[in-house]
């Protein structure tokens, strides 16, 4: 008789229905003390032998996948949009779930895990190239590689092939653009008398991006200052909030205290005044959250009311309403400090770039101008003051002190 294999060195059988060799070995136990065993087979007692082999070294490696032979790409993915987007905000996870569906499962869940290779990650992103922009490309090779990280931590496969793969370059996406002066002044005319106006002109004339202002609290605006002190203060916002996820700024870089142009002043002492009156509109449907921008009973905006308010504004400005995001009074701001001669250090430090001037440069790099002063400064001097005013005292070099 055969010698029997010793304890740890698997097993071999022949399957008489499947007709082919069986190579088995156990690689742990469950709570409940029942054996993990992984198996293999082969057409040949060699075949299954050799991959035996594979199945200890593994193990003893610590490489064993536990997963079953039918874990899929699709049952990884699947498990990473369950339990992998957590601490992240609805509408990401919306968003991942989104091109998880549409591009990456159909494509390529029904593919076993542990075959899957960098060649057919090659192939798929090759022909997603072909239709979606590079950013796109991004996201969807993101989801997948962090969908097999997870897989990996869990021992459900060895590698994660997709590492080893490139992302190609896609088709050309709708290109950011700015106002010119012009087209921005047309837009801080028609910005009055209403909620979204006084939103329009702070984004254009401070650069906060439109997820900060919508969770801007009056208790973070500051509308007087302190003219008298030394240094002087001038009026101010904190951007230290966003609709992010934990209510949090975009990065730490982020969380930063801007002077307010005169504009944006008056602008909010007015915007005050009507959300008083809708409030006593309201009555007790009224929902209080402190908030400076809300709706008519006091609740946050959304993406939607911004977008759609936004657009109703540019159009009576004279721009056409549909070409153009609220993102992009952002990449306007820029271009306006730029074109009036502000270095991109300070730029950057206004708009609140985690990586400094390399970002800003990165990010808006059409908007700048090859070359001084603060933003609200800048602003006051583009679009003159709104009503007269007593002389603006000298800015503070650094923002976050004012809080």
């Amino acid at each position: 008789m055969p010698a029997r294999r010793s304890r740890g060195d698997g097993g071999l059988h022949w399957d008489e229905k499947r007709q082919r060799w069986i190579a088995s070995l156990t690689v742990g136990f469950r709570p409940s003390g029942k054996r993990i065993v992984k198996t293999t087979s082969g057409r040949t007692k060699t075949e299954a032998r050799t991959k035996l082999r594979e199945l200890v070294r593994d193990h003893e490696d610590g490489q064993a996948s536990t997963a079953p032979r039918s874990y899929t790409v699709a049952n990884a993915v699947t498990d990473w949009l369950d339990h992998g987007l957590s601490a992240r905000d609805p509408s990401t996870v919306a968003a991942r779930r989104s091109l998880a569906k549409h591009h990456v499962i159909p494509a390529l869940g029904g593919r076993k895990l542990p075959e899957l290779s960098a060649e057919d990650v090659d192939t798929w992103l090759a022909e997603k190239a072909r239709n979606l922009s590079t950013r796109t490309l991004q996201e969807i090779k993101s989801i997948l590689s962090r969908s097999i990280t997870r897989a990996q931590a869990r021992g459900k496969v060895k590698h994660n092939v997709v590492l080893l793969c490139e992302t190609p370059t896609g088709q050309t996406g709708r290109p950011s653009k700015a106002l010119n002066l012009q087209q921005a002044q047309a837009l801080v005319e028609h910005s009055s008398g209403s909620t979204m106006g006084a939103y329009v002109l702070l984004s254009l004339l401070t650069g906060a991006r439109t997820e900060e202002l919508r969770a801007l609290t009056w208790s973070h605006v500051d509308l007087i200052g302190s003219p008298h002190t030394d240094p002087p203060v001038l009026p101010h916002m904190m951007v230290w909030r966003s609709v992010r996820a934990g209510g949090d700024t975009k990065t730490r870089t982020s969380r930063r205290t801007l002077a307010l142009p005169r504009r944006c002043v008056d602008a909010l002492r007015e915007h005050r005044d009507r959300q008083a009156t809708a409030r006593q509109r309201a009555g007790e449907r009224w929902v209080d959250h402190d908030l400076v921008f809300t709706t008519s009973v006091g609740t946050a905006l959304d993406s939607a009311n911004v977008r759609r308010g936004f657009r109703r504004i540019a159009t009576a400005a004279g721009l056409t309403g549909k070409e153009w995001t609220p993102r992009e009074l952002r990449h306007s701001f820029v271009s306006l400090l730029s074109d009036e001669g502000v270095p991109v250090e300070q730029i950057a430090r206004l708009v609140g770039h985690a990586g400094g001037s390399t970002v800003t440069e990165t990010v808006y790099r059409k908007q700048l101008r090859p070359v001084i002063d603060e933003g609200a400064t800048v602003m006051d001097r583009v679009f003159g003051e709104h009503r007269t005013a007593t002389p603006r005292p000298k800015p503070l070099e650094q923002g976050p002190q004012l809080g």
